[in-house]
């Protein structure tokens, strides 16, 4: 469906310009710190999500409940995990470690739980429509 494909894309935009500008800002100052959520931003925000959009372009053009909850648990759980990985490694704030483990569990389990659902898109009947 266009709105699926659209939103997928967008995140998937926004995602790859933080990507890049930290991969910019690591190179620039020779501080890898944020090498494993650059990498994780690059993969998980801006590679899979583009993938999808295309998938939706192409393969699923209809709209259905199981496909609103992928993308947005794709979504969200992209933000989560990159996020709570960030707060995990760098720790800017200061947060109680068990507030930061979870935030990045939960985060990582909702792109698990969106990875699941591509899963059962992928083996709809709609995909043969």
């Amino acid at each position: 469906m266009q709105n699926y494909s659209t939103t997928l894309l967008r995140f998937s935009a926004l995602f790859a310009v933080v990507g890049a500008f930290i991969g910019s800002h690591m190179a620039g100052s020779i501080d890898y710190q944020f090498r494993t959520v650059h990498a994780h931003i690059l993969v998980v925000g801006w590679l899979t999500l583009f993938a999808w959009a295309v998938f939706y372009k192409v393969f699923y053009q209809v709209k259905t409940k199981l496909a609103t909850l992928h993308v947005w648990t794709a979504i969200i759980g992209a933000f989560g995990l990159t996020t709570g990985m960030w707060v995990y490694y760098v720790r800017p704030f200061g947060l109680p470690d068990g507030l930061v483990t979870v935030y990045f569990i939960v985060g990582g389990t909702t792109l698990l739980v969106s990875f699941v659902l591509f899963f059962l898109v992928t083996l709809s009947k709609k995909i043969d429509e």
